[in-house]
């Protein structure tokens, strides 16, 4: 007996629904997009769901390049319409994996503005509940909220003063944003790249101080390292914040600033950097209690 294909997460009803969605709302737009690079692409009908709106609107002009691709979304390089000032803007696409990845984030979603099957912010426990029923509906707002969160969390940081792109646009899976690299070379992550002890130091309290905003400004990366820091010379760049956390709705996150902190001290401890990351992190969240972040 054969067994039967796998359905692609392309094809599955979730996605589909999903870019249905995305065509009618703007449908209005007259321009087609057509970049070369998309085009031998299997997912291409899913990625140019939302580029091709950020073209419409004059934000981009062209995808030139993947950058780097996770296990839930993927990262463009794309040229940038003059009208932005910029020579080149970074795409952050979630593919569609993520309407199926979202099983276990009950301590990253508390407090996170839920919405319902039509979009709108669920503001009452019964609209709440609605939001989370595992329905095609439920499961695509649920996805919506994410990257909306993440959005927003990066916008608010950005205007703080914290080391992290500038947010440019959000629409459906996709968000746009400052590319950092040199030219259309993307900077490398921090992880790849080789320090002297001064500099590492210098980075290192950059870092702690990114930190220490973050949580001014109410939030916690949730999963901070080497890995989601991007960097140039004497200079770094947090990345990532799909999993950042408000810690006013839940109390119980300390740990996951303890795990950010200790996962920094760990990586710049090889440059001879020394830090208890226990009394540093259990220093950052009594501050931030007490309100003297």
């Amino acid at each position: 007996m054969s067994k039967s294909k796998k359905q692609s997460y392309e094809s599955n009803q979730d996605v589909q629904r999903w870019l249905r969605d995305q065509a009618e709302e703007h449908e209005s737009a007259e321009v087609m997009f057509d970049p070369s690079f998309l085009a031998s692409r299997r997912d291409s009908e899913w990625i140019l769901s939302s580029l091709a709106v950020f073209y419409q609107q004059e934000l981009i002009s062209d995808v030139i390049s993947e950058v780097s691709s996770g296990k839930e979304a993927t990262v463009y390089c794309c040229i940038a319409h003059p009208s932005t000032g910029a020579e080149y803007l970074a795409a952050k696409v979630y593919r569609p994996r993520m309407f199926r990845s979202l099983k276990n984030d009950a301590v990253y979603r508390t407090g996170r503005t839920q919405r319902d099957v039509d979009g709108r912010v669920a503001r009452d426990r019964r609209q709440g509940r609605s939001a989370k029923k595992p329905s095609r509906q439920a499961r695509a707002a649920r996805v919506s909220s994410w990257i909306a969160f993440e959005f927003e969390t990066q916008q608010l940081l950005h205007q703080s003063g914290a080391n992290v792109p500038r947010p440019v646009a959000h629409i459906g899976n996709a968000v746009l944003m400052e590319y950092i690299g040199d030219g259309p070379d993307p900077a490398c992550l921090l992880h790849e790249a080789d320090l002297t002890p001064p500099e590492a130091q210098s980075l290192f309290d950059c870092l702690i101080r990114n930190i220490e905003l973050f949580l001014a400004c109410d939030r916690i990366h949730g999963d901070l390292s080497a890995y989601n820091i991007l960097y140039r010379p004497a200079e770094v760049t947090v990345i990532d914040f799909a999993q950042a956390v408000d810690p006013r709705a839940n109390p119980e996150v300390f740990p996951l600033l303890e795990r950010d902190v200790a996962r920094i001290c760990r990586y710049f401890a090889r440059y001879g950097v020394a830090a208890d990351p226990g009394a540093l992190a259990a220093d950052i969240w009594t501050r931030y209690m007490m309100d003297e972040l």
